[in-house]
């Protein structure tokens, strides 16, 4: 396990942190859930022994958090620490950054309103956005969903990287974050290639805001979060997380880890990626966005029109796409659901048709292909033991 420290970003971390940031992430009511077992086992001593095993890695994280639900049943398990430093296993109620796990709750308010009549999934950035550069006006609202628009990634303007790296506490319009590339063209004719893309989600909330009148943030509010009984998730601007919350950290094998909980703020990654939860309304979220009452069934069966292409980061098994949710199939079978991935942070969260049962991983480091890689096979691994614990427990 690699020696870990806890000290202040500095400014060539903040430049690394922020480019992997950029790069990947930007990424009913629950019942009270309940904790068996020994520190930090949900009753299942594999499982456990999984968890143990990321956090011990070389370059593994500091802590890890997985909830399995199944109605009214929660187990949960827990390795590692919620802070380096302190002796706190990660709490069912510690915030977090979902990262682009936020994209399913842009898509769960979208799709709601194409229940209501409000929006079409064939429905143009030219009709909703007519703002938008004339260039993207035949985009749709299921290609951006789907990540098939061809939207070029504001995130990874010139512009707004030094602008992050120069100021990570900045505060950006998340309204106009399009505004990087406006000047640019679609990377591909809409509907021809699969390409995630952060700009897309950006997108999908504006449209949204343009049919309702109403900030994307109340309706979050009215449309996923009431519903469903969250009462500690928001969409903040700063880079401030509330108390309790789970330390994330950059670690790095033969650097000094840093924690970067607090590194960047929210606003620059907004719809597609600025949300804060907790372990027990992430879960809650992904059972019944994967099969609850949020969208209805013919809406549902659009959503679950699946092409090739991973998140970000890849989950468990095979991935493919469908509108803002991504199928996972694993040896055991199928889930839905959403990866993330920040500074300090990576997330699963998935469910299964009938929304009776989810699982979520939870863990303090940001994880992708390009970003400890290695971590990352290791990590799809034991996502993918929780899936088949899910789905045969």
């Amino acid at each position: 396990m690699s020696q870990r420290s806890r000290r202040s970003p500095s400014l060539r971390h903040r430049g690394r942190t922020a480019a992997a940031l950029l790069a990947a992430a930007l990424a009913l009511v629950p019942a009270a859930p309940g904790v068996a077992g020994a520190r930090g086992g949900g009753g299942d001593p594999a499982l456990q022994a999984a968890l143990q095993g990321l956090v011990d890695l070389p370059g593994g994280p500091p802590g890890a958090i997985a909830v399995l639900r199944d109605g009214d049943r929660v187990r949960t398990y827990r390795a590692g620490v919620a802070e380096l430093g302190h002796n706190r296993l990660p709490q069912l109620d510690d915030h977090m950054r979902l990262a682009s796990a936020s994209k399913a709750f842009s898509g769960a308010v979208a799709l709601h309103l194409v229940d209501c009549g409000k929006l079409d999934l064939d429905d143009t950035l030219a009709q909703r956005l007519p703002a938008l550069p004339a260039a993207w006006g035949a985009v749709t609202l299921r290609q951006l969903l789907q990540h098939t628009s061809g939207l070029p990634d504001y995130s990874m303007a010139p512009e707004f990287v030094d602008q992050i790296r120069a100021d990570p506490h900045r505060v950006f319009d998340s309204r106009h974050l399009l505004d990087y590339v406006a000047g640019d063209d679609l990377r591909f004719a809409p509907g021809t290639q699969y390409q995630y893309s952060n700009s897309d989600n950006i997108a999908v909330a504006l449209m949204a805001e343009a049919v309702t009148g109403q900030r994307y943030e109340d309706l979050l509010a009215a449309y996923v979060y009431r519903p469903l009984g969250l009462r500690q998730t928001s969409l903040p601007s700063g880079y401030e997380l509330p108390d309790p919350y789970l330390h994330g950290y950059d670690v790095e094998v033969g650097s000094p880890t840093e924690d970067v909980s607090t590194l960047f703020g929210a606003s620059g990654s907004w719809a597609s990626g600025g949300l804060v939860s907790t372990p027990q309304d992430f879960n809650a979220f992904a059972a019944g966005y994967a099969g609850g009452p949020l969208i209805g069934d013919a809406t549902r069966q659009q959503q679950r029109t699946f092409v090739d292409g991973a998140s970000e980061p890849a989950g468990p098994g095979t991935n493919r796409a469908g509108l803002a949710i991504f199928e996972y199939a694993t040896r055991c079978g199928a889930v839905y659901g959403h990866t993330g991935n920040t500074a300090g942070y990576t997330q699963l969260g998935a469910g299964t048709p009938d929304g009776r049962r989810s699982v979520t991983v939870s863990v303090t480091e940001q994880v992708n292909k390009t970003h400890n890689p290695d971590v990352l096979a290791h990590l799809r691994a034991v996502e993918e033991d929780f899936v088949c614990a899910l789905l045969t427990g």
